[in-house]
């Protein structure tokens, strides 16, 4: 999907009334009627969809909403959730903007909210005006936000999800017509969950057509706001068309097995027991976090491509994602790091101006990242650099090991070490986990495989086809300094500072190297490329050196492997379609998460989230192409796709 520069709303406020509604410049409509958003939001939305008695007692409640605007009916929503003692135990609320408010808009727009607890979350939450989902969650988790910036024609079949309830609100047909197309109407209708509702308060013949032939039932029913009328819809198709469903199950599972007590494996964990999963956590260490997750210290950062391809983009929603679930662990000292920005040099002469340009290109929010001449870096370094840097301020350094530690001890997950997983195996509805003599370790309706080397052994037992992992040692380093870096510095390698005197630097990358000792020459190759990234250099007594080997698995695209499995080849009709991921048929039960090479950090958390939402049926985090970027089934799709190819060329 190819991505392009959010331009912000552009909003009046009629200071001499306050009570007037904001409008927008753009479209020369009003955000909201004048009896205010909340009357509106009660009465065509909340009580359109019949709310809040239908989510009542449900596991699980998706809504979405075309056209977030200033967020009044979202705020409104979550107002009701929380007054009503028979909730959904999750909410999820997709948004789709075009020209989201700026922060400062935003909060104007709030001043006199009526819901000031809720629309303060909401502020300090908006995040930077970047494209494409942005994972935001509330109240613990009970709340999620799925807010996508950019056109809807473009993000809507990006949604994979099934959706509860429709808020139409986009501002009028005839002044915002692209909204409300056929096309965008036909796509609610693939998104429509059995019985899913529709309210808005347009009674446009068009829209109502639309609703019509994407399988909705219509009436009309009593306005507002002086409004005789407002349209309300139930999906009730003639025909539903055959396919692969595009989530798993429609609840949570009672309980999940993961294997594999590293990043993977507790994110996923801690996912899963945020949505009231029990989980139990098996390792063949006697402690979480023994292997590659066992570090001291780890940088979280994004990146910038001049293409933004689907690397950047999940680099980026990754990276955004883990610093809003971090930075309030790191601030509070549960977990050891430093949540205050990350440095990123580029070499070559006209870098900056490259750096500059991309900015430009791809409307890049300072509050996001910054393009800094050498000088500027190094004083947001603390010490001289040569290079210019991109600036990434949702970024930082964490311990993963700590960080592993806490997840673990997150209320429904718990940890059993020592337990070697050998062998996998379906019995009726549960799967079991056997050791090498061959008892059962664990078991549970759902499985996840999140041992990194591990994982291919494990599945080659059950006949799945071999996927190109790659292993990979990889060595730190310890330096003794008087100097310190006031924020972590990346490039050609990296280095932080653990603590006053403590820079920890590296990593060395070694593929099919099982060698487990550090070594003094690939001490020697750190502290070489520490001194040529931030000047630090190494104490010359090689028996000063010290630092730590770890193993890390990766992929030749630099992707993850997450989400359910593909079924083993010999169990898939000679006629399955495979040409797309959405089409490959899966194991029951079965998901793996793996492959996230030197950057467990950043993408853990989301992975584990789009793992979650797959295993509990919930609208997805992640644009579909992203998704297909990750899934298990991906190089099965490109033969299949090669072999279709060859057979009509």
């Amino acid at each position: 999907m190819k991505t392009r520069a959010v331009v912000p709303a552009a909003i009046s406020f009629d200071d001499a009334a306050p009570d007037e509604a904001p409008v927008s410049t753009l479209y020369r409509d009003c955000y909201h009627p004048r009896t205010g958003p909340l009357a509106q939001a009660q009465h065509v939305f909340i009580a359109g969809n019949g709310l809040p008695a239908r989510w009542a007692g449900r596991a699980q409640f998706a809504i979405l909403e075309t056209g977030f605007g200033l967020g009044n009916n979202f705020l409104a929503t979550w107002q009701a959730w929380r007054d009503d003692v028979s909730r959904c135990r999750r909410l999820i609320y997709v948004a789709i903007e075009r020209h989201p408010p700026t922060l400062q808009d935003l909060r104007r727009a709030h001043a006199r909210s009526p819901q000031p607890e809720l629309a303060a979350a909401l502020l300090t939450a908006w995040p930077a005006l970047l494209p494409n989902l942005h994972v935001l969650p509330f109240d613990h988790g009970a709340i999620t936000l799925l807010l996508g910036f950019g056109d809807i024609a473009t993000l809507l079949p990006q949604i994979r999800a099934r959706i509860d309830a429709f808020y139409l609100d986009g501002f009028a047909p005839e002044v915002n017509p692209d909204m409300w197309q056929p096309r965008v109407i036909k796509g609610l209708g693939r998104l429509a969950a059995p019985g899913a509702s529709v309210a808005t308060w347009s009674v446009a013949t068009a829209l109502r057509a639309s609703l019509v032939s994407a399988g909705f039932e219509v009436r009309l029913s009593g306005g507002i706001s002086g409004k005789r009328a407002i349209t309300l819809a139930s999906h009730a198709p003639r025909f539903v068309v055959r396919g692969t469903p595009l989530v798993a199950r429609l609840c949570p599972p009672s309980a999940v097995v993961v294997i594999g007590a590293g990043l993977a494996g507790a994110w996923t964990a801690y996912a899963l027991a945020q949505r009231g999963v029990r989980v139990t956590v098996i390792d063949r260490q006697a402690m979480p976090a023994a292997g590659a997750s066992g570090n001291a210290g780890g940088i979280y950062h994004a990146t910038v491509h001049a293409d933004d391809g689907p690397h950047a983009r999940l680099l980026r929603a990754a990276a955004l994602f883990a610093h809003r679930l971090m930075r309030p662990l790191i601030d509070s000292g549960l977990v050891p790091g430093q949540a205050r920005g990350l440095l990123r040099l580029q070499s070559g002469a006209d870098a900056l101006a490259t750096m500059r340009g991309q900015v430009t290109a791809q409307g890049l929010p300072p509050e996001y990242v910054q393009a800094l001449d050498a000088e500027r870096a190094s004083l947001c370094a603390g010490l001289q650099l040569d290079h210019a840097a991109w600036y990434f301020a949702d970024a930082g350094w964490v311990s993963p090991l700590a960080l592993v530690q806490h997840l673990m001890a997150s209320t429904g997950v718990r940890f059993e070490g020592s337990q070697r997983a050998s062998r996998l195996l379906r019995d009726g509805e549960n799967w079991q986990v056997l050791d090498a003599s061959g008892c059962t370790i664990a078991q549970a309706p759902v499985l996840v495989v999140a041992n990194a080397e591990g994982v291919l052994p494990l599945l080659a037992e059950l006949g799945h086809a071999h996927w190109p992992l790659q292993g990979a040692r990889g060595q730190l380093s310890l330096c003794e300094t008087s100097t310190s870096l006031q924020l972590p510095v990346a490039g050609d390698g990296y280095a932080l500072s653990l603590s006053r005197g403590t820079v920890l630097c590296g990593a060395s990358s070694r593929a099919s190297d099982m060698e487990l000792e550090a070594r003094d020459s690939d001490h020697a190759f750190n502290y070489a490329r520490l001194q040529r990234l931030v000047g630090i250099k190494a104490p010359r007594d090689p028996s000063r050196w010290s630092g730590r080997v770890a193993f890390r698995v990766q992929t030749p695209d630099r992707h993850p492997v997450v989400g359910a499995v593909p079924l083993a080849p010999e169990n898939q009709a000679p006629t399955q379609r495979m040409d797309q991921a959405r089409f490959v048929p899966r194991t029951p039960g079965l998901f793996v998460h793996t492959a996230l090479g030197g950057r467990g950090i950043t993408l853990a958390p989301l992975m584990a989230e789009l793992l979650a939402a797959q295993i509990c049926g919930e609208p997805l985090p992640l644009e579909a192409d992203l998704v297909d970027a990750v899934d298990p089934a991906r190089w099965a799709v490109q033969r299949a796709r090669k072999l279709n190819a060859s057979e009509s060329g």
